[in-house]
């Protein structure tokens, strides 16, 4: 494993603030907090035409209640924050990181602009593992665990109701101006994926499921989605992330050590098709992640690891499927948990 200089983290760790603040200074409206149990979220409430809309801002934390303390300040110096945005990821490039292609970029580009990763939307897959590198502050390994052509993105779908938001512009219109069309399903109702004709990038939309694995709504996301199970475990608690394109672009990852578990699980479900060779896919990322938490986050790859297991038998045995053709892996999870 090849580490990024102190340089690059710490270059990697000022995008991210930075563009968590170009989010908070677009905020148009009078921040105000709802809250719904325990937790509170804020909205910002402006209205339009001759309705009061609200658009969620995020989960009320220490971190969200200061920036919108200094809505103003952020406002004013948006100029100077762009040109520093562009001048670290300038530098990220040097220093060795991986940039996002171009017909990646645009998309995430896109789906930012709308409010997808606001909302909630996740990557998940492998584009989310290609930007594990900032966070990790290691270079991807070369070879086809970090190459794909689809763009897996998640939500919980009773967050996606709860939320009383929705993107826009539509996504069917930011993918129509990409030209993406939507691939057809088996109800025409119902589309949770747009292809892109030429360069055959895939987006798909995902969910997660607690028994049957059927297409659901995302009204937030303004798009239907497959439901999975144990897709839970990965997208709870997720963290934002910067992609390398123009001046960065601001998403949402799963956490690394519930993605390695999770792949664990994943790979051994395949069973048909093309699955072999995506389980292996899944293995190899696993085995990275779980290598390199185990040296730097180890309290966190343990917590993930003991929170699946506990969950029931069938994580146990999916996990115990997996290990079993990675002797190694399995060694490290052994003796962090003792």
């Amino acid at each position: 494993m090849i580490p990024l200089s102190s340089i690059a983290m710490s270059a990697y760790t000022d995008l991210v603030r930075l563009l968590r603040d170009e989010a908070a200074a677009g905020i148009k409206g009078k921040p105000i907090l709802k809250q719904r149990g325990k937790r509170g979220y804020w909205y910002a409430a402006r209205r339009v035409g001759s309705e009061m809309k609200f658009f969620y801002i995020g989960e009320d934390t220490d971190e969200t209640q200061a920036r919108i303390n200094r809505i103003e300040e952020l406002r004013a110096t948006a100029k100077a924050r762009q040109s520093e945005r562009s001048r670290l990821v300038r530098l990220l490039r040097a220093e060795g990181m991986t940039p996002t292609d171009r017909a990646t970029g645009a998309i995430l580009s896109a789906m930012a602009d709308a409010g997808t990763f606001r909302l909630g939307g996740t990557i998940v897959g492998t584009n989310a593992f290609r930007l594990y590198e900032g966070e990790l502050g290691l270079r991807l390994p070369l070879g086809g665990m970090a190459n794909t052509g689809d763009i897996d993105i998640a939500q919980f779908e009773k967050l996606s109701v709860a939320l009383e938001d929705q993107v826009e512009p539509s996504l069917a219109a930011a993918f129509s101006a990409l030209k993406f069309e939507p691939v057809p399903g088996l109800n025409p109702r119902q589309t949770w994926r747009w292809s892109q004709g030429g360069s055959g990038q895939l987006v798909e939309f995902l969910t997660p499921a607690f028994g049957e694995e059927t297409i659901r709504d995302l009204p937030a996301l303004g798009v239907n989605a497959q439901a999975l199970n144990f897709l839970n475990f990965l997208i709870a608690d997720p963290i934002y992330a910067a992609a390398l394109y123009r001046s960065g672009v601001l998403v949402q990852i799963p956490r690394p050590e519930r993605y390695a578990i999770h792949k664990l699980i994943v790979a051994d479900r395949r069973r048909d098709g093309d699955g072999t060779l995506k389980a292996s896919k899944d293995r190899e990322q696993a085995a990275f992640l779980i290598e390199a938490l185990a040296e730097d986050r180890p309290d966190d790859l343990t917590e993930a690891y003991e929170t699946a297991i506990g969950v029931g038998p069938r994580w146990r045995e999916h996990i115990a499927n997996s290990l079993k053709r990675m002797p190694e892996t399995a060694k490290r999870l052994g003796s962090l948990s003792g």
